[in-house]
């Protein structure tokens, strides 16, 4: 069952596009979003559109990271084909999609998106629709205060 608002955050280890192991505390905000696949049509746009918005999302103090089933070597040459400047983390044994319940069919995630403060789940976004789905958050985000400008 996927997590809802008000479930502990899960504790998550992973590899971003450049081999590195990340750990998100997820006491700060942050946005965590599982896409189905590097390089397709949705999720591109959708990656595009967070990293259009990435400057200001720091500047609310707010940490983006992007998940899906692809592994190390995918994530790097979607990041680089996309000058993409924050971290996807690969998932290739879908540990993080159950960390979060999300469930894996066929190899791939459902688009969902996450954010995450206080160690704590804060909302969720189940079957996003990729386009304007970055700013969207962004905006509720400073609408319930979870960042600020």
């Amino acid at each position: 069952m996927t997590l809802d608002a008000g479930d502990d955050a899960p504790d998550v280890t992973a590899q971003n596009q450049h081999g590195e192991t990340v750990s998100p505390s997820f006491e700060e905000p942050t946005v965590v979003y599982f896409y189905p696949r590097d390089d397709t049509p949705g999720c591109t746009v959708e990656a595009k559109q967070f990293n259009t918005e990435l400057e200001t999302y720091h500047d609310a103090g707010v940490t983006v990271y992007g998940v899906s089933t692809d592994d190390v070597e995918s994530h790097e040459a979607f990041a680089e084909k996309f000058d993409l400047e924050f971290d996807l983390l690969a998932d290739p044994d879908g540990e993080i999609a159950n960390a979060f319940g999300i469930e894996v069919e066929d190899g791939f995630t459902p688009r969902t998106t996450f954010v995450v403060a206080d160690g704590t789940v804060q909302a969720v976004y189940p079957g996003v629709d990729p386009d304007g789905h970055a700013r969207e958050v962004l905006q509720e985000m400073l609408d319930d205060e979870l960042a600020a400008l």
